[in-house]
């Protein structure tokens, strides 16, 4: 037990205990001052900061305990799920995430798996405790999604699901055909940081603004007023939508957010890109980066083609068991 020993003390080291425990005593000492409550979002803000640490330090505590104790089988648990929070070390992989899924080339059948995965990722936020909402969805014709967009709050959401950002290709015998021919189909998944503290420069005459009813399933729903939002940048010329909450200032705040964060990400690859280039390559991240393949007939495999990663459950996956191919990724990266 030598080795776990070890790692555990290179955790520690990295782990950076006093500081942390230093951030929660300001904390505390903050939240004394009746000054602190006047601006409740960031006060929440802040005392969701100071949970997490504690829950942190709570954990690192009980991992010494049990190490002490000689308990090596659960301290392993914990030292595994530890060691992963020290590969979620960028600037943004605290914060809080918005997901987007976009049904890609194969028509009815992509805007199934579209929802498919959907699902999936929403079995994966309820198994990692995160709260999460949908803020924007516009349904196919027949089945699934065109798109959908996802609020998802917990921390270091962002840092886990960064690394779902590209292609997902489903293989499987069409539902949709009556010769239940085998079809292929791809959906893009899109992430995003929740930035709200960053500073980002948007005026106000660079945006055009369109406002109208959400479609709703139709009787004591239906939408009367132009809730919906549609925000198009004209510098750039990206365009969001959001449509999920009732009152249209909700809606306006959610497409800023999500405007902000397209242009953080646009600002984040040019950066990379030169980087890349200095050093001799660069991949665009889209339609041509396939990260993971699901086969589902003739034979069941989900494949990471970035780790290699691979199971034959794909049921287990499709109900939202993903931690191994999303921690081999942050090993890699």
């Amino acid at each position: 037990m030598g080795n776990l020993k070890e790692r555990a003390k290179s955790l520690l080291e990295k782990f950076h205990i006093d500081e942390k425990r230093k951030k929660i005593r300001e904390i505390e000492a903050q939240s004394s001052d009746p000054s602190f409550w006047q601006d409740q979002k960031k006060a929440a803000s802040e005392m969701k900061a100071l949970s997490d640490l504690q829950k942190e330090i709570e954990e690192v505590e009980k991992l010494e305990g049990l190490i002490d104790k000689g308990n090596y089988s659960e301290a392993e648990q914990i030292l595994k799920r530890l060691e992963t929070v020290i590969y979620l070390s960028g600037s943004y992989d605290e914060k809080s995430a918005i997901l987007s899924i976009h049904a890609g080339q194969g028509g009815v059948e992509a805007m199934d798996w579209t929802q498919m995965l959907y699902r999936m990722y929403c079995r994966y936020f309820e198994k990692k405790g995160w709260s999460f909402e949908t803020i924007e969805e516009t349904p196919g014709e027949e089945a699934g999604f065109k798109s959908v967009t996802l609020s998802v709050s917990g921390k270091y959401s962002y840092g886990y699901l960064r690394g779902e950002a590209g292609v997902h290709r489903l293989v499987r015998l069409s539902p949709f055909n009556a010769d239940k021919l085998r079809h292929t189909s791809f959906a893009l998944v899109e992430v995003l940081p929740d930035i709200d503290d960053v500073k980002i420069e948007i005026k106000e005459d660079d945006l055009t603004w369109e406002f109208y009813r959400a479609s709703s399933h139709g009787g004591q729903n239906v939408q009367k007023v132009s809730s919906a939002v549609r925000l198009k940048h004209k510098p750039t010329g990206i365009t969001v939508t959001a449509q999920n909450e009732r009152y249209q200032g909700q809606n306006r705040e959610y497409a800023l957010k999500m405007l902000k964060a397209k242009l953080w990400i646009m600002a984040e690859n040019e950066r990379k890109k030169e980087e890349e280039r200095l050093k001799g390559g660069y991949k665009t991240p889209g339609w041509g980066n396939q990260i993971r393949s699901y086969v589902l007939h003739p034979y069941r495999m989900v494949k990471d083609l970035r780790t290699g990663v691979e199971t034959s459950d794909t049921e287990a996956v499709l109900n939202g068991d993903v931690d191994a191919f999303i921690t081999a990724e942050l090993k890699a990266f």
